[in-house]
């Protein structure tokens, strides 16, 4: 045993004294979040001040922690609230089962749940973790209402930033959709700009796929299919063509 290797472990940490440091002190200092970052949900609203959901539950369906309830309720025809025929009436997640997988986004045909960039949701009892409808869905200025208060912790300007994950599962999430807007606008952000791939300067539709234009066919190679017996086809006696039967 070499009389050096008490130290020997000292020697480990000395060295990672003068090495660049991974982690930051939050929360005075924070990391951007990715643009497809699982926050908590929010509700939408169209530009004219609609709400976004139609109240059709897909998103309690798909959900695969069974954290999301929903009721829809029949839009009034003199005041409707969606543009459907129903509206979300009841909507509730409850945060502490939800595993932010994103399946109600990528499930709901409205875009009317996404995520946002904020995931402060610390709570003190259990009852003020089930977010209802008033929690979640966004005022009729577009702002979008949050439990807390604004803190060190808690930043609201991350609630405009969400909906990365619907950019990310909407058709302009293929490469080939790189630079098309896919999604309808929102009240309070209007349309989001499409994602960026790794082309640095894309090209707006630059890669959806091409057409195939119809290619004439040869004369040689058209006279000889009407040359062909073809069933339901017979030569009459001026030359001209019949098909069907002759009743």
């Amino acid at each position: 045993m070499s009389l050096l290797g008490p130290f020997a472990g000292f020697g480990v940490t000395f060295r990672q004294i003068f090495k660049r440091k991974v982690t930051i002190q939050y929360p005075e200092v924070k990391r951007v979040k990715p643009q497809r970052f699982h926050g908590r949900h929010v509700l939408n609203r169209y530009p004219d001040g609609m709400e976004k959901c139609i109240g059709c539950e897909l998103c309690a369906g798909v959900c695969p922690a069974r954290c999301i309830y929903v009721r829809g309720k029949d839009n009034p025809p003199d005041a409707p609230v969606s543009p459907g025929e129903r509206y979300g009436f009841v909507y509730e997640i409850n945060m502490l089962r939800c595993i932010f997988c994103a399946l109600c986004v990528e499930a709901c045909p409205t875009e009317a749940i996404t995520m946002t960039h904020l995931f402060e949701m610390s709570v003190d009892n259990r009852r003020d973790a089930i977010y209802t409808r008033d929690d979640l869905l966004m005022d009729e200025d577009g702002a979008v209402p949050h439990p807390q208060p604004d803190s060190i912790l808690i930043d609201k300007g991350e609630l405009r930033l969400g909906d990365g994950w619907m950019r990310a599962t909407a058709s302009s999430g293929r490469a080939a959709y790189e630079g098309v807007v896919a999604w309808t606008p929102t009240l309070g952000v209007g349309t989001r700009p499409p994602e960026t791939g790794q082309n640095p300067d894309p090209e707006p539709g630059a890669l959806l796929p091409k057409l195939e234009e119809p290619q004439p066919q040869p004369k040689g190679l058209r006279r000889l299919l009407d040359r062909l017996p073809l069933p339901g086809r017979r030569r009459t006696g001026n030359g001209e063509r019949e098909t069907g039967n002759r009743q």
